[in-house]
């Protein structure tokens, strides 16, 4: 019996806001930039964040071009295997079910230390507490995750407006570009702001693991390319105002005490209320966007059950042949989600500095090598994925800009690694964040290799088990 997705469930609209959801532009704003200006001490951040969002921009051309071709919910998997062969799709599998689970178990660091601090108990018990929340919702019907991450979505974005008009009518001195001088860039921890505002942008490529679900799968690229331009945009508007807030040459200071509160501070000057409304959206941010990668992640789990490269019973449904929310991969998620987060607790490591940098940071690596990958997939893609009129742009010029742009960008990010953890120099630490990714592909590989031999008609579906459109009818009534 063939198992699938709800068609034709997911908007344009929808898809973008699952992108800037999973992004969190309140968790940049109040974590995210602080962070970099302290740490670096750039004062161009604001043009970091507008080249590496071209950047991430050019690499979605490949990823989303092939995703959309393809359709499959486990994009990378399915990008890989038929770009690269079966073998690479496994490995980009496993990849992506690392990195994705990273990310949405390091907010969970971020969430129990925000909330400790404001109300006070013990960090991994608000993890507990947003662990069920995520559970309860991602096993409904997407519509309703859809409905939480609009208004959340919404009124973050409202925020980070006030911010920019609350830094930018009362600046520190004069309305100063220094964020934006290019002389700016030839300071040495640009490679750790690099490698910071790479991770500002994990969650942009969610778009393309809806796309079974979508109502049009040209969408996939729009909300993912326009959606990382315009995260951008946002972003270093908002890296610019915090600038012209306080002093381009003194925010680094003034950023680097852990008690500065600097973006708060900034936003009060429109009055307490903005403050405390920032503080809750911050709470919501975070939910929102764990949401949206715990969707990711269950699709990843069902879409590759689904085909028997993970355990068949992950894929199982208890309505019919479609599914509103993979309950499998939705579970599993959650299971490895509470593992996690009790055996941080339970080693006594700090959620914040260790648990959330260093997931957030593991998550930034694999995610950056996954779009690479797919570039090299879509320009190594077989005649039959690209058609008889295949575009220039999307199938040869972009993804190979895109290969050259990203492998410098991510040998950047890998170079500073460092800075992101917070490693002493020399340590070998920052090292494991690679090997992990390393190690991920290779047993992902060995898997595929021992599928092939031992299982070889599983072996023959990967990457290729999508049901026919007619054969899991659409719950849709049509009038005439």
């Amino acid at each position: 019996m063939q198992v699938a997705l709800a068609r034709r469930t997911l908007t344009p609209a929808a898809l973008w806001m699952f992108g800037a959801a999973a992004s969190a532009p309140m968790v940049v704003l109040v974590g995210g930039i602080t962070a970099i200006y302290a740490t670096t001490g750039v004062t161009a951040l604001p043009l970091t964040f507008l080249l590496v969002a071209a950047t991430m921009a050019i690499l979605a051309v490949g990823y989303t071009t092939m995703a959309r071709h393809i359709g499959h919910p486990a994009a990378y998997y399915g990008i890989l295997a038929h770009g690269l062969g079966r073998g690479w799709g496994v490995a980009g599998g496993a990849v992506a079910l690392i990195a994705y689970n990273a990310i949405q178990i390091s907010l969970y660091g971020l969430l129990g230390a925000t909330m400790a601090t404001h109300l006070g108990g013990t960090w991994w018990v608000w993890a507990g507490i947003a662990v069920t929340v995520v559970a309860v919702l991602g096993v409904r019907a997407i519509v309703l995750s859809i409905r939480v991450l609009a208004v959340v979505l919404t009124v973050s974005l409202l925020i980070v407006a006030a911010f920019v008009i609350a830094g930018t009518t009362q600046p520190a001195d004069s309305l100063s570009w220094a964020g934006f001088h290019t002389s700016g860039l030839m300071v040495g921890g640009i490679g750790g702001a690099i490698a910071f505002c790479v991770a500002a942008f994990t969650g942009i490529d969610a778009p393309g693991s809806f796309v079974e679900e979508a109502v049009d799968r040209r969408a996939i690229g729009r909300a993912t390319i326009v959606g990382a331009l315009a995260l951008g945009g946002v972003y270093a508007t908002t890296a610019w105002a915090m600038g012209v807030a306080v002093g381009p040459y003194a925010i680094a200071d003034l950023a680097a005490p852990p008690d500065s509160n600097l973006p708060f501070t900034i936003l009060g000057r429109l009055g307490d209320g903005w403050v405390a409304t920032a503080a809750l959206m911050l709470i919501f941010a975070i939910l929102t966007s764990k949401l949206s990668f715990h969707c990711v992640i269950a699709r990843y789990v069902f879409a590759m059950a689904r085909e028997g490269v993970l355990p068949t019973r992950l894929a199982g449904t208890d309505h019919g042949t479609r599914i509103n929310a993979p309950r499998g991969g939705s579970l599993t998620q959650t299971a490895t989600a509470a593992l996690v987060v009790a055996g941080f607790a339970v080693a006594g490591l700090d959620p914040l500095t260790q648990m959330f940098t260093w997931l957030s940071s593991l998550a930034a690596v694999g995610l950056l090598s996954l779009l690479l990958a797919a570039s090299v997939a879509t320009l190594a893609a077989p005649p039959h994925i690209r058609g008889d009129r295949p575009r220039a742009w999307e199938w040869r010029i972009a993804p190979a800009v895109g290969v050259v742009t990203g492998a410098i960008v991510l040998i950047a990010m890998i170079g500073n690694i460092g800075s992101l953890l917070g490693a002493a120099p020399g340590s070998l630490f920052p090292l494991l964040l690679p090997a992990i990714i390393l190690g991920a592909a290779i047993v992902g590989g060995a898997w595929a290799a021992y599928l092939r031999h031992t299982r070889p008609q599983t072996y023959a579906g990967i990457g290729r088990g999508i049901p026919a459109a007619n054969a899991v009818p659409d719950a849709i009534t049509i009038s005439i």
